[in-house]
Formats: C-alpha cells, sequence, structure tokens
C-alpha cells in the first residue's frame, strides 16, 4: 500500500482486517488531502458507493423474515410502473421493445438478473438521461445531487425500456435502488430511517450516513482521478467529490449513497460472518445469512468459479476462480474503489478504502487478499 502510495498510484488507503471479531491489522497510508497535506486516518470518511448493496439487501432481507416480503413478490406490487416496463433489443431496423415474459421479482433485484442496467447501454442511454436518469447522473448510480426521493426517480423507470429480460442476463445496475424503494413503501419510513433504526443504530454504526452531518465533513477523504499526468483531485459533483454534504440531501440510494468508515462497515461484516449476530444483537437469522451467501445466479454471472447470491459475488471454486479463499467467500466493491471481503471460514473480515473514480486496472484489492491470506495459519 506504501508502494503504491509513493508510486503514486492511489493517495491515501485505510486497511483493516478482523479475525475472529478481532483487529487483526489496521493502518492508513497517505494522504486524505494531498493539497493540504492531511495525513489519512484510520477513522476517515469514504464514499463507499456500491458497498450500500449489501446493506440495501440485508435490509430487505428483515422485510422477508417478518413475513411481509417474499423472495417470489413480484415488484410491481410497490412500484407498479415496473409490471408493464418494455424489453430493449437492437434490429436490422432499430430499437425494438418487447414486453415482459415474466414478472420481475424481489429475489432478480437481489441477484442482479432483473435486467436492470444503470442507463447507459447504447440503445438506451438517451432515454434515460431524458429522465435524469443513467448519463445525466453521473456514471448513472449517483443520486445525491437530486432534489427528489429516491422512489420518485425509481418510478420513472416504468416508463424506460431495460436492458434484458428478467432471469435471462446478469445485469449490473439500479436493481438495489428499486429494492430501497420497496424497503420504503413497506415500512412507511425512509431507507435512511430504516436503516438506522434495524441495521445502523442497533450495531452500533455511529459514523455511516447517508449524508454525514457539516461538522464531519473535514474527515471525507478527497477523492481522485486519474489522468496522463497521473493522480489529480477530482472535480466537484456527479464524477467527483460529490454532493454529500452541501446538496439536497433527500435521495437515499440503496444502490450506492452511504458514506462510512473501515471499522463501521467491518461491524456489518463481522454481524454476517457470525451469521447474522453481533454483541449480542441479531439482525438476521443464520439460514437467512446462509440463503444471502448461497449462489442464485449460476451461470448468468459467471462460469468461472465465481458466483452471485443476494447481494453479494460469491466464491464457488477457488481453483476454478484462480483466487485465494474458501468456498463461500463472499463480497463486493465500490465505484470509488473501495473493496471488501468476508470469509466465514476463517472467521476473516477484510475493509480496503481509498478514492479514487474511476479506477482502470488497480490491482490492489487482489494484491491485498493474497497478503493476508499467506498470513493465516489457522
Amino acid at each position: 500500500m506504501q508502494a503504491a502510495v509513493d508510486s503514486g498510484r492511489i493517495v491515501g488507503a485505510v486497511v483493516l482486517v478482523m479475525r475472529h471479531d478481532q483487529v487483526a491489522y489496521q493502518r492508513a497510508f497517505g494522504w486524505a488531502d494531498r493539497e493540504s497535506q492531511k495525513p489519512m486516518r484510520p477513522d476517515a470518511l469514504f464514499r463507499i458507493a456500491s458497498q450500500t448493496k449489501a446493506i440495501t439487501s440485508v435490509a430487505l432481507m428483515t422485510l422477508v423474515e417478518s413475513g411481509v416480503v417474499r423472495l417470489a413478490d413480484p415488484v410491481s406490487k410497490w412500484l407498479p410502473g415496473l409490471g408493464t416496463v418494455r424489453v430493449a433489443t437492437g434490429s436490422d431496423t432499430g430499437l425494438v421493445l418487447a414486453p415482459l415474459k415474466r414478472a420481475i421479482t424481489i429475489r432478480d433485484l437481489l441477484t442482479h438478473t432483473a435486467g436492470l442496467s444503470y442507463g447507459n447501454d447504447s440503445l438506451i442511454r438517451g432515454a434515460y438521461a431524458a429522465e435524469g436518469l443513467g448519463p445525466a447522473a453521473g456514471y448513472g448510480w449517483y443520486t445525491a445531487d437530486k432534489s427528489e426521493p429516491i422512489c420518485a426517480s425509481m418510478d420513472r423507470l416504468g416508463r424506460l425500456p431495460i436492458a434484458s429480460q428478467p432471469g435471462e442476463r446478469f445485469v449490473y445496475g439500479y436493481a438495489t435502488d428499486v429494492l430501497g424503494c420497496v424497503i420504503e413503501r413497506v415500512s412507511g419510513v425512509s431507507l435512511a430511517e430504516y436503516f438506522s433504526k434495524h441495521i445502523l443504530g442497533p450495531l452500533g454504526m455511529r459514523e455511516t450516513w447517508f449524508y454525514p452531518p457539516e461538522s464531519q465533513s473535514p474527515r471525507l477523504a478527497t477523492v481522485y482521478t486519474r489522468t496522463d499526468a497521473g493522480l489529480v483531485r477530482a472535480a466537484e459533483g456527479s464524477k467527483g467529490q460529490g454532493d454529500y454534504i452541501t446538496g439536497p440531501r433527500v435521495s437515499y440510494s440503496g444502490g450506492a449513497g452511504l458514506i462510512s468508515t473501515a471499522r463501521d462497515y467491518a461491524r456489518f461484516l463481522q454481524m454476517l460472518a457470525n451469521g447474522g449476530e453481533l454483541g449480542g444483537v441479531r439482525i438476521l437469522g443464520p439460514r437467512t445469512v446462509e440463503l444471502m451467501t448461497s449462489d442464485h445466479a449460476d451461470t448468468l454471472f459467471s462460469r468461472n468459479g465465481m458466483g452471485f447470491g443476494l447481494g453479494f459475488e460469491i466464491l464457488e471454486n477457488p481453483g476454478r476462480a484462480g483466487q485465494y479463499g474458501n468456498p463461500g467467500r463472499f463480497g463486493w466493491g465500490g465505484a470509488y474503489t473501495t473493496n471488501y471481503w468476508v470469509d466465514p471460514r476463517d472467521d476473516l473480515v477484510v475493509v480496503f478504502m481509498t478514492q479514487l473514480l474511476p479506477n482502470p486496472g488497480l490491482d490492489l484489492p487482489d494484491r491485498l487478499r493474497a497478503m493476508v491470506y499467506q498470513a493465516v495459519e489457522k
């Protein structure tokens, strides 16, 4: 990590390794803000983008456990427009819009097999841009600058074509934002309130927010971007620093909205590693965690030893994948180059945080994985 800072591949990072619910390794590297020479600290705040998806998925499964939502339920029960959405396909004569072959289900959303992209596909990007989504929303996933609630944005998906028939392809996109809207409509409260009551508060995650208090802004690590001249401070706005402090603060994106620390996020992961419980507080039942961390996507996700569960990538076959870890290791990452994984068999939780957007070719998470596993003896 220090070599990556010294060579200019990253500006700063935090690494946290938990073993048996104890900190095995924690260190901050480089700068939280290079221009002001502010050192990176272990308690720095990071935009975790798609790492939000894991928390939203767990929140949804608390509703499944309570019996008010079923995995087989059609999402149109809560977002009617997604019951009549059309599927975009290309032909010799141009764009063809086909009706759904079957309803989009909650399980489709959790496994990213619902056909919902981020609207950047060439066939549909113009339609999404006209509705303020896709290319009109940064890289598609960004909603922190929106002055409307997330459900208002997701309702508009019903007027837009989607990228694939449900259940036919793994398509990464707005699926988890739709889940966040389902949570709001079932619970009757905002996603921020639901997270606080059912996950963040019970787990003692006091430094995880959609929009941090303005007083915490000095702790927010700066986003950098790569240019031919090296790493430079990213611009303000949706493709850079974002509007997490001074924006409208009303759109709670279940797909990419949270800000957190390495230690806070590790508490959430340790709960999953423990089968749904942490410090005497149970968030999910162990059978629910087992279901979530089983492969549901089969070859729709990968033919190379990796699967996808209800919110996470799953290591199915280490040899075929060519990756360290035990079968059942699960994890994911975020657009700002954050990354995490949990290996229940080794009782191992790892969090890697930096702020680099976009992040082409950065191999530090893979290198970190090799370094961590070579240190695990028993």
